[in-house]
């Protein structure tokens, strides 16, 4: 039926990887092209702030498929190579080893980068011991400078900032860690979690400054290695490795020189159509309309990119798709294991259960009657419940989740007899 069709995967990460394999799993007969820029077999990215950066892990260990499998898939892997410019008219990608495909359908799945610090934008941001962690490139360099007694200043507290922290300080190095809100993890945690984050940081032994504006750096003489970074109230920090962890930017250029229409992300809809309704769109670089929040949102999630990535696999393939579930992200510093689900943007309350004095809580976050989201801190079984409750978008009784006498799972309960009589 789609045999003599040909379907383009930009982006080799793990949205497009997923996509290749899910096609031929939903019964894809036809030519599958997937081209990615890094010149490395795709890989999973979440390891290389932790076990990869401590020394635990080999590249080939973080594989997302094993080279041959591509081929016994038949999926053509063109590693190390850019799309250049899309001609919708025409159907085609050219690529920048001079090649052109022609598609049927293309998937973008084009990711994002690191948001440059604009104070390094000179000489530092060039120096062999600037860095900010997105590829295993990155995390090479850094892993050969985690060197006992060495000086790492971090900048940045949100998740990729606090496990490179946590991974430095375990290998023996000094650990500063910047960020210029006034609380680590500020943009996503509520203060009592960003409090306990910092508790667990400082016991470890990592200098944590917040409300710190960086505003330079000095170099060596010969200008290829930053010795240390200057900070707006006149804080000056010696450095033998600067990190720096800022956020996320979607690689949305391609489809906006295509036409498509682009707002924080390759705006889809609930296809996971762009604006040109053979063009789709999956992963970081999509921005789509949320049914369980009622918003357009863009989620930085392994989870959330694979879900898709099934999703347009199924629907390419015309076969049946789940609806939407709650986006979830993970973080693993030290022997603590953070799980959040759902989004908090908007919350009015939270309720805590548990205590944040130990590792050994979950944190919910409350607007009305309805739960946006949990983080959950060595607690897999609220986690997964919590899943449910944010999914099906279950209102709560704030008094009973208050109560840690009572089960999550009876309080499911409870709001789906509620929801039935209603």
């Amino acid at each position: 039926m789609n045999a003599n069709k040909n379907l383009v995967i930009v982006g080799a990460g793990h949205a497009g990887v997923e996509v290749a394999f899910s096609l031929r799993a939903n019964g894809w007969e036809g030519n599958i092209w997937l081209v990615g820029d890094a010149a490395v077999i795709p890989h999973h990215l979440p390891p290389l702030s932790k076990a990869y950066l401590a020394g635990k892990s080999t590249p080939e260990s973080l594989y997302l498929r094993t080279p041959d499998a591509y081929a016994a898939q038949n999926i053509q892997l063109l590693s190390g190579t850019q799309v250049t410019a899309i001609n919708r008219n025409r159907r085609q990608v050219s690529l920048s080893d001079g090649q052109v495909l022609d598609y049927e359908r293309l998937v973008l799945a084009t990711g994002g980068r690191p948001r440059l610090l604009p104070v390094a934008s000179g000489a530092a941001g060039k120096a062999a011991n600037f860095r900010y962690l997105r590829t295993l490139e990155d995390a090479e360099c850094i892993r050969q400078q985690l060197i006992p007694g060495n000086r790492l200043v971090v900048i940045g507290g949100g998740y990729v900032g606090l496990e490179v922290a946590a991974t430095a300080i375990k290998a023996n190095v000094q650990v500063t860690l910047l960020d210029t809100t006034d609380r680590v993890l500020a943009r996503v945690t509520a203060p009592p979690v960003s409090a306990f984050y910092e508790r667990l940081h400082r016991d470890a032994g990592v200098d944590i400054r917040t409300g710190m504006q960086v505003c330079g750096f000095e170099m060596s003489a010969d200008q290829q290695k930053v010795t240390a970074v200057l900070c707006e109230d006149g804080t000056r920090l010696a450095a033998d490795l600067i990190v720096a962890g800022i956020g996320l930017i979607p690689n949305c250029e391609l489809a906006s020189a295509a036409g498509l229409l682009v707002d924080n992300g390759i705006v889809v809809n609930e296809q996971m159509q762009t604006s040109d309704p053979v063009i789709m769109a999956i992963g970081d670089c999509a921005r789509f309309h949320s049914q369980i929040y009622g918003r357009w949102v863009r989620i930085e999630s392994v989870p959330n990119a694979l879900e898709q990535a099934r999703k347009v696999a199924a629907i390419v393939c015309g076969k049946p798709t789940r609806n939407e579930t709650a986006p979830w992200f993970w973080s693993d510093q030290y022997e603590v294991g953070l799980k959040m689900v759902g989004l908090s943007e908007g919350y009015d309350r939270i309720i805590i259960r548990g205590s944040l004095e130990q590792p050994d809580f979950s944190v919910f976050y409350l607007q009305g009657d309805r739960v946006l989201a949990v983080d959950t801190v060595n607690r897999p079984v609220e986690f997964n419940l919590s899943k449910q409750i944010i999914t099906d978008r279950l209102p709560v009784e704030p008094n009973l989740l208050d109560d840690e006498s009572v089960p999550l799972k009876e309080i499911i309960a409870t709001a789906n007899t509620e929801l039935n009589r209603a």
